[in-house]
């Protein structure tokens, strides 16, 4: 079977099964009330101590002072929630849900100070596999080790030579590969660069490991695929750290149809947790199979599928993100351009006419400029709601675009707090002045959808909240935050993360704000959100996360 007829075979499963009742979660009929908490309706509204929500059938029933709300519902369940914050339940606008429950099975190496560390980390997952497995990880920085260079397959080698290795760079858009997973794939001096990938080479010209955005294929081709079982279990255990964190929805930015499949598997067995909204990744036969149908919203009022993700660049930390000019600190390197302004034309153009929405992961200013160039030649409107995915290092004279087009920011706080101690040096000091600038983003009428990327970051939406407001690490530094004048308030990180990102999904008049009718997705942390030291928000306690009435994570 072709890929394009298996595609459109998945799809015609996944379309046929929509017809089955719309919920898969058992919500009981009787109402509940969360008693008593500082409830935070919307960010826009002041936090009222001593309320209460009453929740039915998945919804909203009332939100008002606690006596007033448990005098007009005697027979409620009543949850009590005094010493919390109850807020709209929070979504993660652009998070990677495989790749989260990837993350979590397979080696670890975020945070790891030297490739030494890298290396150890990965023989001891190597000394427990069988032979030959292929051994797999994620979260290498070279910024985060004394000599910042690229790593090298020699050092793997001389590790692990009997098993095929392949470990993701920690933003995913770079890999290093030993080289018994070369010759796995056929990597010899002779292959040439991929379009919109590049292997870094010695100066004999031969490959020394790295993989770079579009290259990345060349290995990830040759890794066993998962089974059914195993990508579902993986799934399952992503969404669950997620509702952990206290997230009722995510944006899933850039599915493939296998993991569209073991979502809708676990909705249908009652397992799954949390809200996703689907960007299909840009790859021709998926897209091909949904854009002949209309958009899939509400599958199990779990699951909407609506949206397409293109890349027009790679990542500012592996120097893949496409710049106007050279970078600062490798003057013959201007990036990679992933996707050309035609293709994401003709996609968002395609996508708009189905009714879907176009998403576009950009990073440097070149990539954020295609991307609008695109967009506009698309004939984006307002009413499309089209997306600039990481909009991170942008040119003064682009900001104005957003708003122009209606086309919203879906930024990351977190990028900003862990690339701070190496960015400037990439760009230099005056484009730096055009990165990671939230207030210049909402200064241009323009909307922020916050999210962390996750895994490339942290899942936990407070490391984001506390980013957004603090620009500082969380020891503290730098003193007065960076780059200071780009800080939000604390209403405008909780926007970013409740009724923007709803909006971003056109889905404000169900989720964002706590309001009678909309969907019962609540998070609810330890103490008063609004009174706490700023200083120590990213150190937020859950204690539950509700979706549709139902509670999903509890920390008692």
């Amino acid at each position: 079977m072709t890929s394009k007829r298996c595609a459109a075979a998945l799809l015609l499963l996944a379309l046929t099964a929509c017809k089955m009742p719309n919920s898969t979660t058992t919500v009981p009929a009787t109402e509940t009330i969360f008693a008593g908490g500082t409830v935070l309706a919307g960010p826009a509204q002041a936090p009222q101590a001593n309320w209460s929500v009453v929740t039915s059938n998945g919804k909203i029933v009332e939100v008002g002072p606690a006596d007033s709300i448990r005098a007009a519902h005697p027979h409620a369940r009543v949850i009590d929630v005094h010493g919390t914050t109850v807020m709209p339940g929070l979504t993660d606008a652009h998070g990677h849900l495989y790749g989260l429950g990837l993350s979590l099975d397979t080696v670890n190496v975020v945070g790891a100070p030297s490739y030494a560390e890298v290396i150890a980390r990965v023989r001891d997952r190597a000394q427990r596999a069988a032979p030959g497995d292929w051994i797999l990880g994620r979260g290498w920085d070279q910024n985060r080790w004394p000599d910042k260079q690229f790593p090298t397959a020699a050092p793997l080698d001389a590790a692990i030579s009997d098993h095929p290795v392949w470990i993701r760079r920690v933003d995913g858009h770079a890999g290093i590969a030993n080289s018994a997973a070369m010759r796995a794939a056929g990597i010899t001096a002779e292959t040439k660069d991929p379009e919109g990938g590049r292997l870094l080479r010695d100066a004999a010209g031969n490959p020394t490991g790295v993989f770079i955005d579009g290259a990345m294929h060349l290995i990830d081709s040759k890794v066993p695929p998962p089974s059914a079982e195993l990508r579902k279990s993986r799934v399952l255990a992503a969404a669950q750290k997620i509702a952990e964190n206290g997230l009722t929805e995510m944006h899933d930015a850039g599915a493939e149809q296998s993991t569209i499949t073991a979502i809708q598997q676990l909705i249908d067995e009652h397992k799954f947790p949390i809200r996703v909204y689907v960007m299909l990744t840009d790859e021709a036969a998926l897209l091909d199979a949904w854009l002949r149908h209309k958009p899939l919203i509400g599958y199990g009022d779990r699951l909407t599928v609506r949206s397409v993700k293109m890349y027009a660049d790679g990542a500012l930390g592996s120097r893949g993100a496409a710049m106007l000019a050279p970078y600062s600190d490798d003057p013959a390197n201007s990036g990679l351009i992933i996707s050309k302004e035609e293709h994401m034309r003709d996609v968002a153009t395609r996508a708009r006419a189905a009714g879907y929405q176009a998403n576009t992961h950009a990073i440097g200013d070149r990539g954020v400029r295609n991307v609008l160039d695109a967009y506009e030649q698309a004939g984006a409107t307002p009413a499309d709601r089209f997306r600039v995915e990481h909009f991170q290092i942008v040119a003064p004279s682009d900001f104005p675009r957003l708003a122009q087009h209606g086309i919203i920011a879906s930024m990351q706080p977190t990028h900003a707090t862990s690339d701070m101690p190496w960015a400037e040096a990439r760009v230099g000091p005056d484009r730096i002045k055009g990165a990671y600038a939230w207030r210049t983003v909402l200064n241009s009428s323009a909307r922020i959808a916050l999210g962390s990327d996750f895994p490339v970051e942290d899942v936990n939406p407070f490391f984001g909240i506390y980013s957004a407001v603090t620009r500082q690490d969380q020891t503290g530094n730098p003193p007065g935050g960076w780059y200071p004048e780009q800080k939000l308030t604390l209403p405008e990180a909780i926007r970013g993360f409740t009724s923007d990102a709803a909006y971003a999904a056109f889905e404000e008049s169900s989720r964002g704000t706590i309001e009678p009718g909309k969907l019962a997705d609540l998070t609810i942390v330890e103490g008063d959100l609004y009174s706490a030291p700023q200083s120590q928000l990213f150190a937020t306690k859950v204690r539950y996360t509700v979706v549709g009435g139902e509670m999903v994570y509890s920390a008692k």
